[in-house]
């Protein structure tokens, strides 16, 4: 049994890496064509610590996808370290999610919104906190030729 759920949740990352890298792909053209480049160099990556993307797939996935603007393009991954801060007594701290279980960390990768239910203020013990960085996949930016 162990051994299906082990394969299952590999898959299931892989998959989620797949379909971001699809969007990146797609948004990168989108943008390329809006800003009539006619060959993308450079796309600039940011993807929040809270999605658990595993950034060797991504890069695999996008490496495997890119063609025509984007068939030269590099594509630059940074990871975004969680950054949180109470909204009861404003104590701001960074979050490892090394300290959760297996089940809690997927269910903040699958929903960031529930890490409320699995973490609270150091200094106070609220779970009302905010999820200042560490959160998304962003597009920081494009290079190109015009």
């Amino acid at each position: 049994m162990f051994n299906i759920f082990k394969f299952n949740f590999v898959k299931a990352f892989t998959m989620h890496e797949w379909a971001l890298a699809e969007a990146i792909i797609s948004s990168a053209i989108n943008i390329a064509e809006k800003e009539g480049l006619t060959e993308v160099k450079e796309v600039k990556i940011k993807v929040g610590e809270l999605q658990r993307v595993e950034v060797d797939i991504l890069e695999f996935a996008l490496s495997e996808l890119k063609t025509g603007k984007l068939k030269n393009a590099r594509f630059v991954i940074e990871t975004v370290k969680a950054k949180l801060r109470c909204r009861v007594c404003g104590h701001t701290w960074g979050f490892s999610q090394n300290k959760l279980d297996d089940a809690s960390r997927e269910a903040i990768h699958f929903v960031p919104e529930t890490i409320h239910a699995y973490i609270k203020c150091p200094k106070c013990g609220s779970p009302d906190f905010e999820i200042l960085e560490g959160r998304g996949v962003l597009l920081e930016s494009i290079k190109g030729i015009k």
